[in-house]
């Protein structure tokens, strides 16, 4: 029975989602597209499956205008697990890396920048409340770090970057967390080298994180990289899914 009424939820964790959207889903729960079997229950290894994965690579590709040379993922383990994974992947020759902290999200990245590389914090004296981003030119940034990590828009305590300065920092390979503003404005991919969003801020339920990579950055995993949190694996397996993936 549906509810008289409905909640919108505005926290930081799981967003609300379209009531057609959620809909649709339930519809469709219990037998995809009369294979007779929930989407819960198919084998990700399935060609209906493969299906659904490739569709939604090539929808997200034409909204976002993504090229052909970044290789998009949809990957377990949220936003979070990328805070690693990003430092396993991109540290093998330089252990060097710069993070701009403006909030507890890019917080969280640089407190795993520092257990697996040389991270270096570009705000000095580090901020001690999270209301704002001093000028860029108070900035140390590191010139031969492998990348300059940023969250675009902090959920918690509502920092967002709508100057960001991206001529100055045009030689840096820019990390970016898009969890809270994914898909809400065009990308110029130009600027970016990897950009990663947990799912469940605008796009879907919680669980799975959009990593987008360029591909010049694959294939350098440091040699402690765990083999799942390789992105390359990820593209290399079948239907990009290395292991069965969130529903």
């Amino acid at each position: 029975m549906e509810s008289s009424h409905t909640v919108y939820n505005f926290s930081a964790g799981p967003c609300c989602l379209p009531k057609e959207v959620l809909k649709k889903a339930q519809d469709e729960l219990l037998d995809w597209h009369g294979t007779g079997v929930s989407v819960m229950e198919m084998s990700h290894r399935s060609k209906e499956f493969e299906q659904i994965i490739q569709n939604a690579e090539t929808d997200l590709r034409k909204l976002l205008s993504i090229p052909d040379n970044y290789k998009v993922l949809f990957l377990q383990g949220g936003a979070s697990l990328q805070f690693g994974s990003i430092c396993m992947n991109l540290l093998k020759d330089n252990k060097k890396c710069n993070y701009l902290v403006t909030g507890s999200w890019s917080a969280g990245a640089f407190k795993d920048g520092k257990k697996l590389g040389d991270a270096h914090e570009v705000i000095k004296p580090a901020l001690k409340e999270y209301t704002g981003v001093p000028e860029f030119s108070t900035w140390s940034v590191e010139q031969d770090a492998a990348f300059f990590h940023f969250c675009d828009n902090e959920t918690i305590y509502g920092v967002e970057f709508n100057n960001f300065p991206y001529e100055e920092l045009k030689d840096q390979t820019l990390v970016v967390d898009m969890s809270s503003n994914f898909c809400t404005r065009p990308i110029d991919w130009n600027k970016y080298g990897v950009v990663y969003a947990g799912a469940q801020k605008n796009v879907g339920p919680a669980g799975v994180c959009i990593t987008i990579i360029r591909e010049d950055l694959l294939g350098k995993p440091t040699a402690t990289c765990p083999t799942v949190c390789d992105w390359e694996q990820h593209t290399k397996a079948a239907g990009q899914c290395f292991n069965t993936p969130c529903c």
